[in-house]
Formats: C-alpha cells, structure tokens, sequence
C-alpha cells in the first residue's frame, strides 16, 4: 500500500470555516501534509482564498474590493505565507468566470514563486485555457487537470499534453485500475478529491494514488494504515 499525500479540502471544515487560516492550520495539525484551497480575483484585482463566487451574504466577488473583504477570510498572500512558514504543501485551485483566463493565472504564479514555493505547490482547475495558461507563465510549477466525469482517453490524453499537467486530478470515484494503469503508461500523478470515508482512503492508497484530497482528516489518515 502506498504512502499518499494528503491534503485537507479547504482546510478542516467541521472545525473552522472553510478556506481560512485557522482551517488550513487545523489541517496540519490532524496529522495531514497541507491543503487544498481555491483563487478567486475581487473587482479591483486582489487575489483570494474563496470558493464560491459569491459571499455567504450573496454579494458577488467580482463587485468586491480589498476594502470590503471580510478581515477574516485570507488573500492569496495571507496563504502564501501560511505555507511558507509551516512547510505546508499546497494544491491551489484557480477558479474562474469564464474560460478566458485573467491576469489572476501570471499573477497567483508569480506569488507562489516569490513565496518560496515552487516545489511544494501544486496549481489546479476544470479549465483547461487556465492551466495552459500556467504552463506559459511558471512552467516549473507543475499542473493538475481537474476533472469531474468520465472524459474520453483520447481527450484526457489530449488536453493533459496541451496543458503540460503532471497529474491528473479526478472525482474519486473515477479512480479505477484502468485510470491507474493509464497514469503509470504516462507518467502522471493522480491526485483524488473529495476523499471522505476510511474505505476509499485505503482502497484509492492500494491502488497507488499520490494524493488524497478530503474534508475529514481521520478518513483520509487511513490510506497510511499498516
């Protein structure tokens, strides 16, 4: 059995709100190696750690300045920092409207370099334009293709080489011994989200996944059980 990754899905959100420092520190503090976290851009150009689009009082991101940002939910910086100082490993998820990528890519890549954390960042997404994107900005900082269904091989093939992605980031249901088998014929990592219950852990673990990406620390620490 394998020794995967593990990262806690923004952070530990049954002990702190999502996407927040205390989260994110929850995380390492349950025995996992870092997190997953999501960037969004607020209207006048200020990179965040947010899920949605919108608050949870409905006002939209894109409407939002720095100003107006609640104190508690962290900026891309604010992360940045966190990881640099804990050692964290990171899987930064770029979110986005449309599939025309903004200056939210270069800019979030430049950061996580200027961080320090070239070699302990992963950059995700469903949006193949923004991981190509990537590639063109810092290609030394490896890609993930997000994916949420079952794609055709020749298209997964197709975008993973497009994109220049490292691994694979698939719903975890998707993972099976033939995906498996396909990521070691090229070379790919599989990185498997949102990994919840102790069973998938340890059978997603045998099957040799390199990340396990979940909400529930317990569940996810049992892909490492002898």
């Amino acid at each position: 059995m394998s020794r995967p990754l593990l990262l806690g899905h923004r952070g530990v959100p049954a002990r702190h709100p999502e996407n927040t420092l205390p989260g994110f520190q929850a995380a390492l503090e349950a025995g996992l190696d870092g997190v997953e976290w999501d960037v969004r851009r607020l209207a006048d150009g200020t990179l965040v750690i947010h899920h949605d689009d919108t608050l949870s009082s409905g006002e939209l991101l894109t409407h939002l300045t720095r100003d107006e940002w609640p104190k508690h939910l962290p900026t891309l910086h604010d992360g940045l920092t966190w990881a640099a100082d804990t050692g964290a490993f990171v899987n930064v998820e770029l979110k986005h409207e449309t599939a025309r990528p903004d200056d939210r890519v270069p800019r979030t890549l430049d950061a996580i370099r200027t961080h320090g954390l070239t070699r302990r960042v992963i950059v995700s997404s469903f949006m193949p334009t923004f991981l190509r994107a990537a590639r063109r900005a810092v290609p030394e900082i490896p890609r993930g293709l997000l994916i949420h269904r079952t794609y055709p091989t020749a298209l997964i093939q197709a975008v993973m080489a497009w994109t220049g992605s490292a691994a694979l980031h698939p719903a975890h249901p998707l993972v099976t011994p033939a995906l498996m088998a396909l990521a070691r014929r090229r070379g790919w990592q599989v990185n498997a989200w949102t990994v919840n219950d102790p069973a998938d852990a340890r059978r997603l673990g045998a099957l040799g996944v390199h990340g396990l990406i979940g909400d529930v620390p317990a569940a996810l620490t049992a892909a490492r059980a002898d």
